[in-house]
């Protein structure tokens, strides 16, 4: 993201929200979708926009535990504590904003993950010439009016719309308004504040897509539309060093104690290096050889979580993300049990995943072969990746 130019735009992402109808233990914007919170989604779609210059999210103060985990690694700004109502929480929010030199904002839904670029595009394009912008859907169905389940009234669908978020102001104009209907608590969305003040909001094209998850079946709906525009890759890696002279064994970015080390023109971390070849056939990227070549004396006595880290951010350049990684340790000595949560978790902190989407296995060959005769250390890795379509 630019922060170096004059004025910026920021993208205010409301996250503060309980989610009564969605029901289930976890507020809607941190139920899992695809194997990542909501909430990442939606920060990972505004995040893609190169006219948005920073984001910030307004959570629960209950839900600060929930909202780390659903950001670890993103480059956003520390988050802001709602207020009683949502209508609190924005004003909050764009408070916040006022010294990080923003004139454009974008206030957009926490649980509507799927805005597209082109969405966006839209309603900064509406600023340069309104105070106000929003997306919306003209209204396709037929409306209703009831009372106590029987029909009362057919409106006439001429010239309504269904409104959509990010919702676009000038930052001073919009923390005005907040400031002067503050006690209007009934309003659903801050385009209101704006029609309350006789301030013009343009309209932008919407895209069906770009729904808010309220309920279970919005859920469903998006695990179908994120599996259609998602495959899914194998990828398979093994490596092998033998043992020499030493006092420990890395496995997994750990240091173990052992009578022997592994010999190796890196660290000779055989996990982590069967993982590196693992993520780089998923993506049909070569081997470790070819990226990191054991001839090259930098590499001499290298960490190799740069290895497997290099092989990451080449996935994530193709917007992929991993699914989950599986590792068999393959030795008779030293004991892999009592270092395999710690291998684990080193594994999840490298990889950015969360620590039940990495498995760290080990097992012998019942003394055959050079791992049998404890000649060396074998290792073997299987990811999944996801990539878009």
């Amino acid at each position: 993201m630019n922060t170096q130019s004059e004025t910026q735009t920021a993208a205010l992402v409301v996250a503060a929200g309980r989610g009564h109808r969605f029901g289930g233990e976890l507020p809607k914007q941190y139920t899992a979708l695809a194997g990542h919170m909501v909430l990442r989604h939606t920060l990972n779609a505004l995040l893609a926009h190169s006219g948005i210059d920073v984001v910030r999210c307004v959570i629960h103060p209950d839900d600060c535990d929930l909202y780390e985990t659903a950001v670890h690694g993103l480059d956003i700004l520390s988050p802001v504590l709602g207020g009683a109502t949502r209508q609190d929480s924005v004003r909050l929010g764009l408070q916040s904003l006022n010294n990080q030199r923003v004139d454009k904002v974008l206030v957009h839904d926490g649980a509507r993950p799927f805005v597209s670029l082109r969405v966006i595009d839209g309603v900064l394009k509406a600023l340069d010439n309104h105070p106000g912008a929003i997306p919306a859907l003209a209204v396709a169905d037929t409306l209703k009016r009831g009372h106590k389940g029987v029909i009362t009234e057919t409106p006439a669908r001429d010239g309504l719309f269904r409104a959509q978020t990010p919702q676009g102001f000038r930052l001073t104009e919009i923390i005005a308004a907040h400031e002067k209907l503050e006690n209007e608590q009934d309003l659903t969305d801050d385009a209101q504040l704006f029609e309350k003040l006789g301030l013009g909001v343009a309209l932008t094209k919407g895209a069906h897509d770009n729904f808010k998850i309220t309920t279970g079946d919005d859920l469903m709906r998006a695990e179908r539309l994120l599996a259609s525009r998602f495959e899914t890759r194998i990828g398979s890696g093994f490596d092998a060093h033998t043992l020499g002279d030493g006092t420990f064994v890395t496995l997994c970015g750990i240091e173990i104690a052992h009578e022997f080390g592994l010999v190796g023109h890196s660290d000779a971390d055989v996990a982590l290096h069967a993982l590196t070849d693992a993520l780089l056939g998923a993506i049909g990227a070569g081997d470790i050889g070819h990226h990191f070549p054991p001839s090259e004396e930098k590499w001499k006595g290298a960490a190799s979580d740069q290895f497997v880290r290099h092989a990451v951010d080449l996935i994530h350049q193709r917007g992929g993300d991993i699914v989950n990684v599986d590792l068999t340790v393959i030795c008779e000595a030293p004991k892999i049990g009592p270092h395999r949560d710690l291998m684990a978790a080193r594994v999840g902190t490298i990889l950015g995943l969360d620590q039940d989407r990495v498995s760290v296995k080990a097992t012998t060959t019942e003394g055959m072969g050079f791992a049998g005769r404890c000649e060396g250390i074998a290792a073997q890795a299987m990811v999944l990746v996801r990539l878009p379509l």
